[in-house]
């Protein structure tokens, strides 16, 4: 019963990190604008993503425009959108692949082929993990050596958006929901053998036939 509970627990958060994965991606809000003049007062705020670009106001009115065209892209963002998408579609795959293998479910007789499902989806949330962290450590290393750049004017540095923090979230609800459901898996490969059938042995009688009970 603990091992299965801990297995929910490491699906639950693999669920959690996959939603949250598809936040990050949506999210305008990847690069912000770097407010470091001496002159605090500013009319608007511009949020760069993976997908498009946004310009709030100083009034709070919002005017967001997709980009053009994606060949035009940096490599940055180009990257993020293909991972992102990769991690979205494998995380529905870990998802449906650990639903099928899990101890709750009767999909599939228990036995070592059951547990070695469990573990291909935590594997697969673990995978989905490692990468959904290149795009957003990419983008955090331009961030940071933009800012510290002063070959950059003040007006085009960055700030690291909220995507990135949920983005890096979602990563680690991924690797420690992955780990549990591996973890819980293997030990429990041993316990879920099928079980062994024993028959009774065959005794001759005295006219020698075989008793009829044996058979029974």
């Amino acid at each position: 019963m603990t091992s299965a509970a801990v297995e929910i627990l490491g699906l639950g958060l693999g669920i959690l990190g996959w939603v949250g994965v598809i936040l990050a991606c949506g999210l305008p809000m990847w690069q912000v604008s770097a407010f470091i003049d001496v002159n605090i007062v500013v009319a608007q705020t511009i949020w760069e993503g993976l997908w498009m670009s946004c310009v709030v106001q100083s009034t709070g009115q919002m005017q967001c425009k997709v980009y053009d065209s994606i060949l035009a892209l940096p490599a940055e963002r180009q990257a993020g959108r293909a991972l992102t998408v990769i991690v979205a579609l494998l995380g529905l795959v870990a998802l449906m692949v650990t639903v099928v293998g899990a101890q709750c479910t009767n999909c599939i007789r228990p036995g070592k082929l059951k547990s070695l499902i469990v573990i291909a989806g935590g594997a697969i949330y673990i995978l989905c993990g490692v990468l959904v962290l290149i795009p957003l450590c990419w983008f955090a290393n331009i961030v940071i050596s933009d800012f510290y750049d002063p070959s950059v004017p003040p007006s085009q540095k960055k700030e690291m958006g909220a995507a990135l923090y949920i983005g890096w979230a979602a990563t680690a609800l991924l690797l420690f929901g992955g780990c549990l459901i591996c973890c819980c898996s293997c030990s429990q490969r041993d316990d879920t053998s099928f079980p062994v059938k024993y028959s009774a042995p065959r005794r001759p009688t005295s006219n020698g036939d075989y008793d009829k009970k044996n058979y029974v």
